[in-house]
């Protein structure tokens, strides 16, 4: 899953076994059919048994739920939502497009994250009518905070009518890393959007997963979590209860272990040692206001922000340069 913006992988999309799961420290893109949310606890005790002995933790992944979702069974899928939620996994709806799963109920369910059939998004730019749907669907995203992601991206001119919609994160062949390991994304078409509120987006809408450790973790886990994918900027550690104790920025951090001595002081030792206090910021927070939470210490005004929900537990990170173009143009 590629961050267009930035052409950085933020998440990989593995299949739910447990050898797909250990895979680095980037969060996890899961499918999860609609009936084992619908079965309750029983049928997802695999899924958190599977995750668990992979060493991850449920806020480095999201699970994608596809599939349908008779009438009879719409309250049950609703409560399971929220129980993963409460958990700490990150929400998507799968398939949107071209399945049955009324747009109510997907209002209703406020998902983190909306995924476009594969289907869909091979038919434009030349089907004119299933482009309008996904725009659609992309402006539907807006409205609840969501965002959408495009998979099978394969030519230019797909990405391109994908990014006039305002989407931000898309996978497929033409998005691959090359032999250097880095995305090159082409350069984004866009269209003038609506006019931006004032005080800009709230920052749930800028949100992105955050790579997190717990906050025993040494140095040397930090440098081998930095090292899975240049276009990390930041490590938050993170407690029992996934609340952010300490901000690692990738720089000074790098920096400092690779200084004279710095492995030998700090490699096996806590990173906690080497971090800044987390700049929290509540997910309801206008990028404006977020913004000046960015500027209130001089030497770490580049800073992720931690993102966080009603009790505190880290959600994800905004990046400042994410709330500056929010603020100062239109963002979408």
């Amino acid at each position: 899953m590629v961050d267009l913006e930035t052409g950085g992988v933020i998440a990989l999309h593995v299949a739910p076994d447990a050898s797909e799961l250990a895979i680095g420290t980037l969060p996890l893109l899961l499918d999860l059919p609609t009936h084992m949310v619908i079965g309750g606890s029983g049928a997802l005790a695999p899924l958190h048994e599977a995750l668990r002995r992979s060493g991850r933790r449920p806020r480095e992944v999201i699970l994608k739920v596809h599939g349908p979702c008779p009438d009879a069974d719409r309250r049950a899928l609703l409560i399971g939502l929220d129980g993963l939620r409460a958990i700490g996994y990150l929400v998507a709806f799968g398939g949107m497009g071209v399945g049955n799963l009324p747009m109510e109920l997907v209002t209703e369910a406020a998902p983190y994250l909306i995924v476009l059939a594969p289907e869909l998004v091979a038919r434009v730019p030349g089907d004119q009518r299933r482009a309008a749907v996904g725009e659609a669907l992309a402006t539907l995203a807006r409205g609840i905070g969501a965002h959408v992601l495009t998979p099978g991206i394969a030519e230019e001119a797909q990405l391109a009518v994908v990014r006039s919609w305002g989407v931000r994160l898309a996978e497929g062949p033409l998005l691959r890393p090359g032999p250097d390991g880095r995305v090159r994304v082409p350069l984004p078409v866009r269209k003038p959007s609506r006019t931006d509120l004032m005080l800009g987006p709230r920052v749930q809408e800028l949100l992105l997963p955050a790579v997190t450790l717990p906050e025993g973790a040494t140095s040397e886990e930090v440098v081998a979590a930095f090292g899975t994918e240049p276009s990390i900027t930041s490590v938050i550690l993170v407690d029992e209860y996934q609340r952010p104790e300490g901000s690692l920025d990738r720089s000074r951090f790098l920096l400092s272990i690779a200084g004279r001595y710095g492995h030998a002081l700090h490699g096996k030792k806590p990173a906690l040692r080497l971090a800044d206090p987390p700049r929290t910021v509540p997910k309801t927070t206008p990028a404006i206001a977020a913004m000046q939470v960015a500027g209130q210490d001089s030497a770490r005004v580049y800073d992720d922000l931690v993102v966080t929900d009603e009790v505190g537990r880290c959600l994800g990170v905004v990046r400042v340069s994410d709330l500056m173009r929010a603020a100062t143009g239109p963002y979408r």
